[in-house]
């Protein structure tokens, strides 16, 4: 059986540090990151590269020009949003390998017009006080990641 591995998949991220602990995630767990254009910031951010510290190397990264191109390119089954605007629990959902795990910018998370198109395929990470808007996006990755790693893996 052909490997296929997991990707974590970040639409327009804009906080370089976010992106740098995505990838060194990535790295550490043998995940694709795909980067949706346009990037709140430089690939050469310092913030960024420091971030991931020296594990650039060890991460695959695909560049998207835009969420269009990037959602053309995919399998609809290995489609998995994530998102603060649906009651769904990340652990409802059964991650094959090769899933892409797509995430919105910090700031206004994914576009709404997709949401509402794929709404049978977006998750969320529950949060017991409401007070809060949402978790911080390389924490929210980590725990989606490993949850669809527990279930390829089962570790």
């Amino acid at each position: 059986m052909t490997h296929k591995p997991l990707h974590i998949v970040l639409v327009e991220p804009e906080i370089p540090p976010n992106t740098g602990s995505i990838a060194r995630l990535c790295g550490a767990t043998d995940t694709v990151l795909d980067l949706v254009h346009p990037l709140g910031f430089s690939v050469d951010d310092k913030h960024l590269k420091r971030a991931g510290l020296d594990y650039w190397p060890h991460v695959a990264i695909n560049h998207w020009p835009d969420l269009e191109t990037f959602l053309q390119a995919q399998d609809e089954a290995n489609l998995y949003f994530f998102t603060t605007k649906t009651s769904t629990a990340y652990t409802q959902a059964q991650y094959p390998p090769g899933a892409r795990l797509i995430f919105g910018k910090e700031t206004k998370g994914l576009p709404e017009e997709i949401l509402a198109l794929y709404k049978d395929r977006c998750y969320t990470v529950p949060m017991s006080n409401t007070s809060i808007r949402s978790l911080n996006l390389a924490m929210t990755s980590g725990i989606v990641l490993y949850e669809a790693l527990r279930q390829i893996r089962h570790f």
